[in-house]
């Protein structure tokens, strides 16, 4: 018997990763940052290259040194490294690094001379996120320096890349700045002499909708996990992951009660409140006090107070609730039940946050679709 749990469809995963694959002449990463984006990153990686993907991204060393561990031999690219982090392990590895400044290109090479083998490098140019990469007027520096140091053989340059800040708005002309600003990155790479493989700029929503952007491999991530990075379209995606839990206690209230810390609500006419074991300690938004939808007894419900560390409650009314009950948070909407974007929308944030919380070790994910 099962108090809460995360379900994840690995079947959901492979349909939208064949459906991405199906879009683009493209090599496709499927990023699997943050913990698969709180799917869990093994299961989902290997979801996805069930389905065809090519590569792999994540941010941090550990995240590719993981995969490795696991045996994932694929194409993996680390791109958010702090200094002084054992880059050698990551090239030892084979894994791919991301560098946008000549410290980290310095490190690169100290790395790889550790490793006793070249750096596989993915040079990346700010188009205009002003976030990561190198910004325009330092691109020409940082190409020369690594056109010496691959003709050194101490790095291989092998992806050149940039990320967009509108492309969840298609039609923002922001986007078609930024990929003027990434040709003439690339023409400047030519004039440095350098020839990298994969040419990489679309994340989900530009490969979803932005073809012209796809170039040599495209990086969807929230996609995969079937969640639109567009709002009001879901292109056919189908959501992987459903949270729900069993309620823990009913009880039959008077007219005028206070509920949960703060009193924040009160039931207007004699209720039965169902108190379900999951709260912020779990991933549940506080904010989603007084506004988290839930469905329980097939009614869709509204959070009753504010939500707590480990439980929240849920106002029934005169509607039958009993111990053991099970309340879903959000699933694939294909019962009713609301979705992540139900649950962005309430709480006022995007909805990769809202699966991206739901990472808590007391809280198990359980797996669907699970394959030999």
């Amino acid at each position: 018997m099962w108090q809460a749990e995360v379900r994840v469809d690995l079947d959901a995963i492979r349909e939208n990763v064949s459906r991405l694959r199906s879009g683009t002449t493209a090599e496709l990463m499927a990023v699997v940052k943050a913990d698969g984006y709180g799917h869990g990153m093994l299961p989902a990686a290997r979801a996805a290259l069930d389905a065809g993907a090519d590569w792999l991204g994540v941010c941090t060393l550990d995240e590719a040194l993981t995969l490795r561990r696991a045996g994932v031999t694929v194409p993996v690219l680390a791109w958010l490294l702090a200094p002084g982090l054992p880059l050698h392990e990551g090239v030892s590895a084979g894994v791919d690094l991301g560098a946008a400044s000549l410290p980290q290109l310095d490190e690169m090479i100290e790395a790889s001379r550790l490793a006793g083998r070249p750096a596989r490098l993915h040079l990346k140019i700010d188009t205009g996120l002003s976030r990561g990469g190198a910004t325009v007027a330092d691109w020409p520096a940082l190409l020369d320096a690594a056109a010496k140091a691959q003709a050194d053989g101490l790095v291989e340059v092998v992806g050149v890349w940039s990320h967009f800040v509108y492309a969840d708005m298609p039609g923002h002309p922001t986007t078609d700045r930024q990929v003027a600003v990434f040709h003439e990155g690339l023409a400047m790479v030519e004039r440095a002499g350098l020839r990298p493989r994969w040419r990489h700029l679309a994340n989900s929503a530009a490969t979803l909708t932005r073809p012209d952007t796809h170039f040599d491999l495209v990086r969807p991530g929230l996609a995969i996990y079937g969640l639109s990075p567009v709002a009001g379209e879901t292109y056919g995606l189908r959501p992987a992951m459903t949270a729900r839990a069993r309620v823990m206690l009913t009880k039959r209230v008077p007219a005028g009660t206070g509920v949960s810390y703060g009193h924040t609500y009160t039931t207007p006419s004699e209720a039965n409140l169902a108190v379900v074991p999951l709260g912020y300690a779990d991933g549940v938004p506080r904010h989603a006090s007084n506004t988290g939808p839930v469905q329980l007894g097939g009614v869709r419900r509204t959070i009753s107070g504010r939500v707590c560390m480990d439980q929240f409650v849920l106002d029934c009314g005169d509607d039958p609730v009993a111990d053991g009950d099970v309340a879903t948070l959000f699933g694939s909407g294909a019962d009713g039940e609301p979705t992540a974007d139900d649950w962005a929308e309430a709480v006022g944030t995007i909805n990769y946050e809202i699966v991206t919380r739901f990472g808590s070790t007391r809280v198990p994910r359980v797996y669907d679709g699970e394959r030999a």
